[in-house]
C-alpha cells in the first residue's frame, strides 16, 4: 500500500479561473482508476457535479459554475484519498464522492487509514461519520444497537469486523441469526432441512461474505462450525463464549426474543443488533421490539446504539431520495 502521507505527490489541483479547474495525475494506476473504464467514472462525475469534464493523457480539466468546479475538486481529493486506502474506486465512491459529509475539508474527516478493514477480496472503508462510529464500536463495545434505513451498511460492515476478527482469531466463532418468516418462526411448514429453510432469510448476510472473503473460505469456515446460521429460536438455552454474534432484521423480533439474544453474552464475546424501524413485517406492528429495547437500554454502560439515516445510505444516490419522500409521506399523515 502507498504512503497516505505521500497521496498529494502523485496528483495536483489548480483551479484556472472562477469555472475551470485543472487536475493532473503523475500516479498512472490513479489516473486510470479514477477516469474508469471507458471514462464511465468521470462521466459519472459529470452528473453528479453539473460541469463538463475533458481528460488528455494525465490531464483532467472540468468547466462549470464555481460551486460545481469546487464541489468537482473535492471529489477528485476523496477519490484519490480512497484509491491510496484501498487500490480501488467504484461506483459507490464516485457517488459517495460528491455528498457533503465527506468533504475532506471537514475537520471530521473519517476516511482515515484506522477505519480500513482489510478482507482478502476488497479493503472497505468507512463510507460515512456514523459508519465510522459503527465501525469503532464494533470494534470496542460487547453489546452495539445499530437501527437505520436499507443502504446504510448495518449488515455489511458487521459481518465485516465479525469475519475480520474470526481470522485473526480475535474470537473462535461468528453467529448469523435472524427472525425468520415472522416472529413466531413458524419454520416447520417450509420444505427442506434446518439451513434450507433458514438460508433465504440470511441471504443479505450470505451476499456480503461472499463479497468480502469468497465462496471458498466461507463455506470451508461453515463447514467447521466456525462461522454458525441459526435462527433465532434457536439461540435459547445457549451461552455464547468467544463469539461474534450478529442478530439481523431485529425490527421482526419480540422484545422478549431480544432480550433472550442479548443475554446469551459470555466472556470474549460481542453482540450486534440490526435493524430498520420503518421496515416492520409483523402482522401485528406493535409487537416489535426494537426500539422498545433501545429505550428501555440506551443508559446502560457498555452498550452502544448508532442511529443511522437517510444521509449514510451507500447505495444508488435515488435510495436517500426515495427514503426521504416515505419518510415525509409518513410525517405529513401523523
Amino acid at each position: 500500500m502507498s504512503n497516505i502521507g505521500n497521496i498529494k505527490e502523485n496528483y495536483s489541483i489548480k483551479k484556472i479561473d472562477k469555472e475551470t479547474v485543472n487536475v493532473r495525475i503523475d500516479n498512472k494506476d490513479l489516473l486510470i482508476s479514477i477516469l474508469g473504464q471507458f471514462n464511465q467514472n468521470i462521466k459519472s462525475l459529470e452528473n453528479l457535479t453539473r460541469t463538463e469534464i475533458f481528460s488528455r493523457g494525465n490531464s483532467i480539466t472540468a468547466k462549470g459554475k464555481e460551486g460545481s468546479i469546487d464541489k468537482f475538486s473535492e471529489a477528485i481529493k476523496f477519490l484519490a484519498n480512497k484509491y491510496f486506502l484501498t487500490k480501488s474506486i467504484d461506483q459507490e465512491d464516485i457517488n459517495l464522492s460528491v455528498k457533503a459529509e465527506v468533504n475532506l475539508k471537514n475537520k471530521n474527516n473519517v476516511h482515515s487509514i484506522d477505519q480500513l478493514i482489510k478482507t482478502p477480496k476488497k479493503s472497505v472503508i468507512s463510507r460515512s461519520k456514523r459508519q465510522s462510529e459503527y465501525i469503532e464500536s464494533l470494534r470496542n463495545n460487547d453489546i452495539i444497537f445499530a437501527l437505520g434505513p436499507a443502504g446504510t451498511g448495518k449488515s455489511f460492515l458487521a459481518v465485516s469486523v465479525a469475519i475480520t476478527m474470526l481470522m485473526e482469531k480475535k474470537i473462535g466463532k461468528v453467529i448469523l441469526s435472524r427472525p425468520a418468516v415472522e416472529a413466531g418462526e413458524k419454520l416447520g411448514f417450509l420444505p427442506g432441512d434446518m439451513k434450507e429453510k433458514v438460508d433465504p432469510y440470511l441471504r443479505p448476510l450470505y451476499d456480503a461474505l461472499y463479497d468480502l472473503f469468497g465462496y471458498e473460505i466461507i463455506n470451508k469456515k461453515i463447514e467447521n462450525g466456525e462461522i454458525e446460521i441459526a435462527p433465532l429460536a434457536f439461540m435459547r438455552g445457549r451461552t455464547l463464549k468467544n463469539s461474534f454474534a450478529i442478530l439481523d432484521e431485529a425490527q421482526n423480533a419480540t422484545s422478549t426474543q431480544i432480550k433472550m439474544f442479548l443475554t446469551r453474552i459470555g466472556e470474549n464475546s460481542r453482540l450486534v443488533v440490526n435493524g430498520d424501524p420503518s421496515q416492520i413485517d409483523l402482522i401485528n406492528k406493535s409487537n416489535s421490539g426494537l426500539k422498545k429495547s433501545v429505550k428501555i437500554l440506551k443508559d446502560i454502560k457498555g452498550i452502544q446504539i448508532i442511529e443511522f439515516d437517510h444521509t449514510d445510505v451507500v447505495r444508488h444516490p435515488l435510495v436517500s431520495k426515495i427514503i426521504q419522500a416515505y419518510n415525509k409521506k409518513s410525517s405529513d399523515e401523523d
